[in-house]
């Protein structure tokens, strides 16, 4: 499969303008890797949330602002700008946003989810419910 930034055939557009794409694999497979794309509007913020398994994540467009801990903090983010590449630890809380237009590619193995430390918040695209 081939796709360039400004093509990616987006699956799920979430009601908070996030989206996202699997591009290639299954995300819930046990020991099968798949990547994905995944969009951040500018000015959204994804509170504090942790995903079961470890994420490989590529920023391709914008910036990425990414913090840790139960509390979503945007101060204590870190800017992760097009070209950067971050390690996100399965199980590790955390936080990001944007304050302009980006895009990430992650890439997954194993089956993954997303936990909201508030249940209650509605999830981005993407995040199975």
């Amino acid at each position: 499969m081939q796709w360039h930034v400004d093509t990616i055939p987006w699956q799920e557009i979430g009601s908070d303008g996030t989206k996202y794409a699997l591009l290639d694999g299954a995300r819930d497979g046990s020991s099968v890797s798949f990547s994905y794309a995944f969009a951040i509007p500018a000015g959204f913020w994804d509170p504090s949330h942790w995903h079961t398994q470890t994420a490989h994540v590529f920023v391709m467009k914008g910036t990425l602002y990414l913090g840790y801990g139960n509390q979503m903090d945007q101060r204590q983010a870190t800017a992760y700008p097009a070209g950067s590449y971050v390690n996100v630890p399965a199980n590790a809380v955390h936080f990001d946003g944007s304050d302009e237009d980006t895009i990430i590619l992650g890439v997954v193995n194993g089956a993954w989810r997303t936990h909201y430390v508030d249940s209650q918040h509605v999830p981005s695209a993407g995040t199975p419910e």
